[in-house]
């Protein structure tokens, strides 16, 4: 699922400092290019963690409603807003690396032949999952 949320960037002296309104997120950046990373990384685990605990994920404001004057970090430098997307599926792929454990059940002859092949079963079983789901 993609979606487009504004971000509120203030330059400062130092870095760039990073509102997401509709995430109640802050983060800041070493630059904008940075910061721009830093708010979709930021945008990406909190919708995931949401996801996760069967909370909603906050539909995006439009951009014409976000009111520089209401940030956080409005007095702290020069603002901007711009859109930043994610797909959370996307986004999930990348980071929700942990192992889960499945049981499988295969006939006996059909595990010691894949033994004495010295085949890895779950790597073909993964393998196999994402040709399928087409990942």
């Amino acid at each position: 699922m993609k979606s487009i949320y504004p971000v509120i960037f203030t330059q400062t002296d130092n870095v760039v400092l990073v509102e997401v309104p509709d995430m109640e997120i802050l983060t800041e950046g070493k630059d904008m290019a940075d910061a721009i990373d830093m708010a979709r990384d930021a945008i990406g685990l909190k919708g995931i963690s949401m996801e996760d605990s069967g909370d909603l994920i906050p539909a995006s404001s439009d951009i014409k409603d976000i009111k520089i004057s209401d940030g956080t970090f409005a007095e702290d430098g020069e603002n901007y807003v711009f859109l930043v997307d994610i797909d959370f599926a996307e986004y999930r792929r990348k980071v929700d690396n942990k192992v889960v454990r499945r049981n499988v059940t295969l006939p006996n002859w059909l595990n010691l032949e894949a033994n004495k092949a010295h085949i890895n079963v779950s790597k073909v079983l993964q393998d196999a999952l994402m040709d399928r789901l087409e990942r």
